[in-house]
């Protein structure tokens, strides 16, 4: 199931074992390179620290918040070897330009839709400029059509003026 990116955030971490609160997830941790949300920056509810929830580590993703096991499956982020590169990128999805490949503007990135299962982005929202948002409003670009992700922009393939999107017939 696809989930918007705001729809992950400012939720409660919720502890199986105590059945309370126990940290708030404010902010994801996205990987770059393949384009997964490897975790997410939570606020502890005991020490106001910032703690990272790995995303192996939820059990389960409610409407209401996320549910953990307990306390311990939040962790500093200096204690995550693994993530230590993509946590020191600092990458933000939100905001950056979006380029073709022949390097035509195409607007910038608005927000996201994440497969809660896999975790993976599979959809990037592109705000137009106002005179393309008259003419084509807003673009969605699967995660296929990603060709180059850097510190600034998001390149995509060319996108195919003229060429009419139609739906596959139906059998019945």
């Amino acid at each position: 199931m696809l989930q918007l990116s705001a729809t992950l955030l400012n939720k409660p971490v919720m502890s199986l074992r105590t059945g309370a609160q126990i940290a708030t997830v404010y902010a994801p941790i996205i990987n770059p390179d393949n384009l997964k949300v490897e975790g997410f920056y939570c606020r502890d509810r005991f020490s106001t620290k910032t703690l990272v929830l790995v995303y192996q580590d939820i059990r389960e993703l409610l409407n209401k918040g996320y549910v953990v096991n307990d306390h311990d499956s939040l962790s500093e982020p200096d204690d995550l070897i693994r993530l230590k590169d993509v946590i020191s990128l600092n990458f933000n999805l939100i905001g950056k330009q979006v380029v073709t490949i022949n390097k035509s503007k195409v607007g910038k990135v608005n927000d996201y839709a994440v497969e809660v299962e896999t975790m993976f982005i599979q959809k990037l929202y592109v705000t137009q400029s106002i005179l393309k948002s008259f003419s084509g409003g807003n673009l969605s670009v699967d995660r296929n059509q990603v060709r180059e992700i850097t510190d600034t922009k998001v390149v995509i393939n060319d996108l195919a003026a003229g060429n009419p999107v139609t739906a596959p017939a139906t059998i019945i």
